[in-house]
């Protein structure tokens, strides 16, 4: 990683710099390595100066220019140029050759390209969707069933052992009201095509209702393109008397009370949370007497029970005020709150002539998923609903989604990869002198790029400003999946593959692959095979085809 050793060599220097007595000694900060917005402040950039200054009483400007001038001369051919700058940075521009270098590293990786091996085999739990099992998935639900399917991508990527999880609540009040508006003698609370499906099949129970709605759900979630490891059962809880277990875990700790006619769990008493929480009390609509917020507790020691290191929830926009009450019953069991990591995901709006759609058109009632995906496709729904952050309103644009254009992001990045195939089946195809040299790229792409030295390619050949930018583009895959495996932001994802189209389409507009020169048609061709890898790379991580016809 480029980030990881610049900074190991800002650390090599500001030792060096101790061990000649020019500086005192003293712990080493943190070294930060961040890529600058604006490309002439160079590809990398540091600012620790700032903190240093404090440390050594001279000035960033002084701290700055002194590690430039020193990091020159310990420089290790991968960057060109490092250079201070006002009022205290350090840019870092890396040189053309490291870049020409980093092709071949691409072909020698292939599918592999952009894992790192940051998590270590760490398990991480991702929860998503998890709706309650009384009717059809919704655009809400897509938003968080996308996200956390990309996600967990992207911490397998990034070396964790990754299992997504389903939670079905089967049991308590939305099973009751489920049950209860099958009747038809009762006022229904939920109107849906599956309470419609299931009283003209004549089913009035709430477990072969919920077995009925399970497995029309799955077949939602198969069009979605997710595969859940798990898919876990609270009424697996109650038959293992694990909700037992867990009440008593907390009771043993002094952490519950008896009052209101049922146990409460201490949760504003002893943690942050804004109020205590009851646990049990018999109601109509759970007589046996555990609340929702109890199985909860005892959903969560079973994930840690089963070795999870992190858990990660996906929660909708009206469970904001669920963090404090699962820090605090994590807490509770005895593990580090920090582990317990949920992401709430604000609304979806779909836009169709610039209104919002409220209703389904077909049902009358919200929109599914099933009629989205209908609509629009697989591929453009899962980029859509990753191209903005969790903490925004995601407005679904129907009209931008259905175009065949540049101006849908989707398209614009699938065209990319459809363009470079096209490219490559026509060397491929031409007169016997380019196929030669096709072949031979090919080939070398096939095997790794193995045995360089003894190649016809040449990547010195690439020295174009549009190649080089090409390349920077390229080398930012494995950064990408290390960010988000650290801040869950996918967002970052579908930008990523936005500005790598771009790149490529600049690239091809400014340099023409195939040419008279064929040590650089041979430089090209494999310049094209690294994008093909790494932009399919990056789709298949967003669970996006790469076409290979547009």
């Amino acid at each position: 990683m480029i980030r990881e050793q610049t900074a190991e060599l800002v650390r090599k220097t500001i030792k060096d710099l101790q061990k000649e007595k020019i500086w005192p000694e003293f712990e080493m900060p943190e070294i930060l390595v961040e890529r600058p917005e604006d490309f002439s402040h160079g590809d990398y950039s540091i600012s620790m100066a700032f903190q240093l200054s404090k440390i050594i009483k001279k000035s960033p400007t002084e701290i700055a220019s002194l590690l430039s001038e020193k990091l020159k001369v310990r420089n290790e051919k991968m960057f060109g140029k490092v250079a201070a700058a006002e009022p205290g940075f350090v840019n870092f521009f890396l040189s053309k050759e490291f870049l020409q270098k980093q092709v071949a590293e691409i072909l020698k990786q292939k599918e592999k390209f952009g894992q790192v091996n940051i998590g270590r085999g760490e398990k991480v739990n991702v929860e998503f969707i998890s709706a309650n099992p009384t009717g059809p998935l919704h655009v809400g639900n897509a938003r968080g069933g996308f996200c956390g399917d990309v996600l967990a991508n992207i911490l397998a990527a990034a070396g964790h052992k990754t299992t997504r999880e389903y939670y079905v609540n089967d049991k308590g009040r939305q099973v009751y009201f489920l049950e209860h508006s099958l009747n038809p003698e009762e006022t229904p609370v939920y109107k849906n095509i599956y309470i419609n499906a299931l009283q003209k099949r004549g089913i009035r129970d709430a477990e072969r209702a919920t077995k009925f709605i399970i497995a029309e759900i799955k077949k939602t979630i198969a069009k979605m393109g997710i595969s859940y490891d798990v898919w876990f059962f609270e009424s697996d809880l109650y038959k293992n008397k694990e909700d037992k277990k867990a009440l008593e875990l907390l009771s043993k700790k002094g952490l519950t009370e008896e009052k209101e006619g049922g146990i409460w769990f201490k949760s504003k008493q002893e943690f942050a949370d804004d109020k205590d929480r009851v646990l049990h009390k018999k109601t109509e609509e759970r007589p046996e007497g555990n609340t929702y917020f109890l199985s909860e507790i005892a959903y969560l020691n079973n994930k840690f029970k089963r070795g999870f290191k992190r858990l990660i929830i996906f929660l909708g926009a009206e469970h904001h005020g669920y963090v404090p009450r699962i820090k605090a019953a994590t807490e509770a069991l005895g593990y580090d709150k920090e582990s317990v990591q949920p992401i709430i995901m604000q609304l979806v709006h779909l836009l169709e002539d610039g209104k919002e759609v409220k209703m389904s058109k077909r049902t009358g009632i919200y929109v599914t998923i099933d009629e989205l995906l209908d609509e629009v496709g697989l591929d453009v729904a899962r980029f859509f609903f990753l191209m903005r952050g969790y903490g925004s309103h995601l407005n679904f644009d129907l009209d931008l989604a259905k175009q065949q254009s540049e101006k849908n992001p989707v398209y614009y990045v699938q065209y990319a990869h459809a363009r470079i195939c096209s490219i490559l089946a026509k060397s491929k195809n031409q007169n016997s002198r380019l196929r030669a040299s096709f072949a031979e790229v090919a080939t070398k792409a096939e095997q790794g790029f193995g045995g360089q030295a003894k190649s016809k390619i040449n990547l010195k050949s690439l020295t174009h400003p549009s190649e080089l930018a090409l390349i920077k583009q390229l080398i930012r895959l494995p950064e990408i999946i290390e960010d988000i495996s650290r801040d869950y932001q996918v967002q970052r994802l579908p930008q990523y593959a936005i500005d790598l189209a771009t790149a490529f389409h600049q690239f091809y507009r400014d340099c023409r692959v195939i040419s008279e020169d064929k040590n650089l048609t041979r430089a090209r061709l494999a310049l094209v095979f690294a994008t093909k890898t790494v932009l399919k790379n990056t789709l298949a991580l967003m669970g996006v085809s790469a076409p290979e016809k547009m």
